[in-house]
């Protein structure tokens, strides 16, 4: 045990001075009457009056005294009531306990720490840095950090080799000024503990008083738990500890194989022995195993004189079976059903009462022949048992596994079924199929949004080039602007796209949802009409988010104009701002969500709902329920990208009838600058496009670089163009001086990036604008580069014009 605290021996002594220093000197008393004494006598010296003077000596006397009562009646607490901590007695409870047990003051120190921590975490470290993963600390920090705030916080599945530990912290002490570290082991609950806790529980004694003997074994045949009815006749005491024991030691066979208690030798009854296995070892799929490779519950049951034993020991088994905790059901060599628990009928979607003829009638009709054909297997022959992939009726997509093992002995009863109610299994990975299917959606849309951006860059360059031949009043004026709005459109597409995929270009700030909120009411009120009531409410006290202001207004437009379209005969919008904190998540419970603050806006309606079939795919792009040519199905894939890559969630709700709500939680902003309003944009100034110079355009796609080529050319400069990088540093190392270097971020052979890097060991000073129809933040880390800018494809000519002027402006003022 380490720690840092006195011994009891030193708080004792200090006790016991205290006590001394309160105690009267015996030279108190002689000193206070000497000292009333010379006071009269001063005041008979001063006054001439011998009365005055002996009144003021008993009066001196008097408030001695009272003082001295006053003293004994309220002792000074300031030493005898100190506490000292005696670390001796938390060590004894902390190695009493089987938790790792560590114990921090407020400066962070290590104070004290159990013999089983130092054992799991060598060297006795201080937490929160027990180990070397640097994101285990800062979780750890981080819940130490709520601690202190909040009393207690927990952090689950810290792994230290073979260990999976769970943390809880809280704040302790008189002062409240240690904080408690408590690390216990994780235990995966299993079908051996629920039998294991049957078995020494009450329904355990209500077996035996069924005259039912419950045992439950290893695979190497020892006894793990047995029931009061089987320790009161195998072994003589019903608190008999026989654990660890052989069971067959306590079983014998006689002559005609029949089975008997080994202590209950010639006057004996014979018994009847079910097997039930709880756990096989790892197989091949589809292979089959003894029931004896793992563990398995046995039942022992009395056989009555002159019966096959079948009915009378079917029915104790029914009662037993009904009693588990887990879905078994019993059908005979024929494959009728003959019981089922609640356990099975619940896990194979049955209704109350409800019992199959056949095992077969639980399945698909696809699956029924297989079912079929392993009943009759396993009811004939060896006992053996396995598994067979089934689809239940009652939830066609979702195979799960029916275990199989033969029984003998139990008159009619051949087989016993047992099924696994994976409801929750099942929700978890449709959670995790639909996920990686967003995740592989995005991927593409990202791909073809990218490739789409540099055909309409070419589309939408060479309109504005043909535009500036032509003047309004044309012939085909009209139509090239025709041809130019078209490919805007489209490129809007292709900004949802990337939406979705999350690799659109953001520019965040921070702010306030309300802000933003009340910035789109007059839009939404234009777009909802006359017949939808918009109802905006807001919480107080809420926190900053970081994101940007124009996505997230795009954001609610969206999910506004879908709730519109949900009230085809008007209704009520609400869209609803409030604080979410930490504690509030972590009730939730939520898989999804992590605790932590969070600002969150609901946007609901009186609508139509949304059917539960349809809830799960409303995200994915191009899935919409509208007529044919009212929707591209990008609205709500817009929304989840914004929300996805501004590092928040969004959940929809739904009951049909009753309309829908969407929630999007946006963490709150912690950083230094959390306090700061956002920063209204500057105006833009617009100024000449017109320069000079000569520019290196470096691009693969070749309509690209034809229109930019064309583009620059008209604006007044000199250009020179390049098919990739390699090329490029060729025409940069002539002897023609460049002035701006214009480049492709994504190129085969050497991309942008690589190119500006060789480039700068010669052209330190020289600009250089990146261009690429991916985001900006997804290509941040590769463009991380100084002096440079960046110009998001599809462009106009006179955007790229622009670009080319602020570029050029950054070039440093010749000496």
């Amino acid at each position: 045990m380490q720690g840092d605290g006195r011994p009891v021996s030193a708080r004792a002594i200090r006790d016991g001075d205290a006590w001394a220093a309160d105690r009267p000197s015996p030279l108190a008393l002689p000193l206070l009457i000497g000292l009333a004494l010379l006071s009269a006598a001063l005041v008979v010296y001063a006054a001439g009056n011998w009365a005055l003077g002996v009144g003021f000596g008993a009066a001196v006397l008097a408030a001695a005294a009272l003082l001295s009562w006053y003293r004994r009646l309220y002792p000074p607490q300031t030493a005898v009531g100190e506490v000292v901590p005696d670390w001796t007695v938390a060590r004894a409870a902390a190695d009493a306990s089987s938790m790792a047990i560590a114990v921090t003051d407020r400066a962070g120190r290590l104070v004290c720490a159990s013999d089983l921590f130092g054992e799991w975490f060598p060297g006795y470290p201080t937490p929160p840095h027990i180990t070397g993963d640097a994101a285990l600390s800062d979780s750890l920090a981080g819940a130490a950090r709520a601690a202190w705030r909040d009393g207690e916080a927990r952090v689950e599945g810290i792994v230290q080799g073979a260990l999976r530990l769970d943390a809880t912290l809280c704040r302790t002490g008189r002062s409240e000024d240690y904080l408690l570290w408590r690390f216990s082991p994780v235990r995966q609950p299993s079908a051996l503990d629920d039998v294991h806790r049957l078995l020494t529980g009450e329904a355990g004694r209500q077996l035996g008083e069924a005259g039912i003997m419950a045992v439950m074994i290893g695979g190497e045949g020892r006894i793990r738990a047995a029931n009061g009815a089987f320790l009161l006749r195998a072994a003589g005491r019903i608190d008999a500890n026989i654990t660890g024991r052989d069971f067959a030691a306590h079983m014998r066979v006689d002559d005609k194989a029949r089975l008997f208690l080994a202590r209950e030798e010639a006057g004996g009854i014979p018994l009847r022995l079910l097997q039930v296995p709880l756990k096989r070892a790892a197989q091949p799929a589809g292979a089959q195993s003894g029931a004896q490779d793992g563990p398995m519950l046995l039942l022992l049951i009395d056989e009555p004189a002159g019966s096959a034993g079948g009915t009378s020991a079917l029915s104790y088994i029914e009662t037993l079976l009904s009693l588990l905790p887990f879905g078994l059901a019993m059908a005979d060599r024929d494959g009728r059903v003959l019981f089922l628990n609640k356990a099975f009928s619940r896990a194979a979607g049955l209704k109350i009462e409800e019992k199959p003829s056949y095992p077969g009638d639980l399945v698909v009709r696809e699956d029924q022949a297989a079912v079929a054909d392993a009943v009759r297997r396993f009811a004939v022959g060896p006992q053996m048992s396995g598994d067979v992939a089934v689809r239940m009726r009652s939830q066609p997509d979702e195979p799960i596994a029916l275990s199989l093992a033969g029984v003998r002995g139990l008159g009619e009863a051949a087989v016993l079924l047992s099924l696994k109610d994976n409801s929750e299994e099942s929700k978890l990975k449709r959670q995790v199929a639909q996920a990686t299917k967003m995740q592989a959606i995005g991927q593409l849309a990202g791909g073809v949004a990218h490739d789409f951006n540099n055909i309409l860059t070419a589309i939408i360059g060479h309109c504005d080039l043909m535009l500036m031949r032509h003047t309004p009043g044309d012939s085909d004026y009209d139509d090239i602007q025709q041809i130019k709005s078209n490919s805007n459109r489209a490129a809007g597409l292709t900004r949802q796209l990337l939406a979705f995929s999350r690799q659109q270009t953001l520019r965040p700030q921070i702010l306030q949802l309300p802000d933003i909120v009340a910035d789109v009411s007059n839009l939404l009120k234009r777009l909802l009409g006359e017949s939808v009531k918009l109802e905006v409410s807001h919480g107080r006290n809420l926190g900053a988010v970081r994101a940007d202001p124009g996505q997230l207004e795009q954001v609610i437009v969206n999910l506004a104009v879908n709730a519109r379209d949900a009230m085809p005969e008007g209704g009520t919008l609400n869209i609803q701002t409030y604080g979410v904190p930490a504690a509030k998540v972590r009730e939730m419970r939520s898989d999804i969500l992590p605790p932590a603050d969070y600002t969150a806006v609901r946007v609901s309606d009186t609508g139509l709902g949304i059917p539960p079939d349809i809830l799960s795919k409303i995200f994915e792009p191009f899935f919409t329920t509208k007529e044919l040519g009212k929707g591209t199905g990008l609205g709500l894939s817009t929304v989840y990208g914004i929300v996805k890559q501004s590092g928040g969630f969004i959940f929809a709700e739904s009951e049909l009838g009753r309309g829908a709500s969407f929630v999007i939680y946006l963490p709150v902003y912690q950083g230094a600058d959390a306090a700061q309003a956002a920063q209204p944009k500057a105006p833009v100034r617009r100024t000449e496009t017109w320069g000079t110079g000569t520019v290196l355009l470096v691009e693969d796609e070749d309509m690209v670089r034809a229109v930019a080529e064309r583009a620059l050319t008209r604006q007044g400069y000199k250009v020179l163009t390049a098919n990739d990088g390699e090329q490029g540093l060729e025409v940069l190392g002539g002897d023609e001086k460049i002035d701006l270097l214009i480049s492709d971020v994504v190129m085969p052979n050497m991309d942008g990036p690589s190119m500006v890097a060789r480039a700068r060991a010669t052209h330190p000073d020289l600009p250089v604008l990146f261009m690429s129809g991916y985001a900006e933040e997804q290509l941040r880390k590769s463009i991380d580069i100084a002096n440079v800018a960046f110009l998001p494809k599809p462009f106009s000519v006179s955007q790229l014009a622009e670009a080319a002027r602020d570029a050029l402006a950054m070039r440093p003022a010749a000496e």
